[in-house]
């Protein structure tokens, strides 16, 4: 059954209908690159979401198997990327906590402490404000692909992103030199 890029764009039940018709194949086809169950699922709804979200101004220019092919596997890179700097994240506060456990009473308090502390300056930056600057700093998104998904110019982005860096050096002054070696270290 031939799809067109109409069918696919339109209205919802036949987006829906695509979505049953290829949801199998694609979760299967994004497994292999993820090699977990729920990886795979969240990548091919991320597709389909990213896709209805942007439905009036897609251009399908191939056909719409190879077109939703394509974006899962772009999807999937982006989550193996994700991935990666999660584990590099992970991997170095597992080293650092270590390396702590050893250390005094006081460095443990100033590790909860920072945690604490960042999550509360977190929290307290506009909701944009935050988005973007834990897509880019957490997810390891470019701006351009940031503003791509929020739909924003790039300039909006670095603006946004110089307000929550500033924001933060304001909330975490006394933490600023390892903020500065956790953020930018991966």
């Amino acid at each position: 059954m031939e799809i067109k890029e109409s069918d696919f764009t339109g209205n919802h039940a036949a987006f829906e209908n695509v979505f049953k018709m290829y949801f199998k194949e694609l979760h299967a086809y994004a497994f292999l690159f993820l090699k977990d169950t729920a990886a795979a699922s969240e990548a091919v709804q991320q597709v389909f979401y990213k896709i209805w979200e942007r439905r009036e101004n897609i251009s399908i220019h191939i056909s719409v198997k190879a077109y939703l092919y394509k974006s899962v596997y772009n999807e999937c890179m982006l989550l193996v990327k994700k991935l990666k700097r999660t584990d590099a994240f992970l991997e170095h506060t597992l080293y650092m906590n270590k390396n702590r456990r050893a250390g005094t009473a006081a460095a443990k308090l100033e590790s909860n402490e920072l945690e604490l502390k960042l999550h509360a300056a977190l929290n307290e930056l506009p909701e944009q404000c935050r988005i973007i600057f834990q897509m880019n700093r957490f997810e390891g998104l470019k701006y351009a692909q940031i503003a791509a998904a929020m739909n924003l110019s790039v300039s909006t982005i670095e603006n946004q992103m110089g307000k929550a860096l500033k924001r933060l050096r304001k909330s975490l002054a006394e933490f600023l030199p390892l903020l500065i070696f956790l953020l930018w270290s991966f």
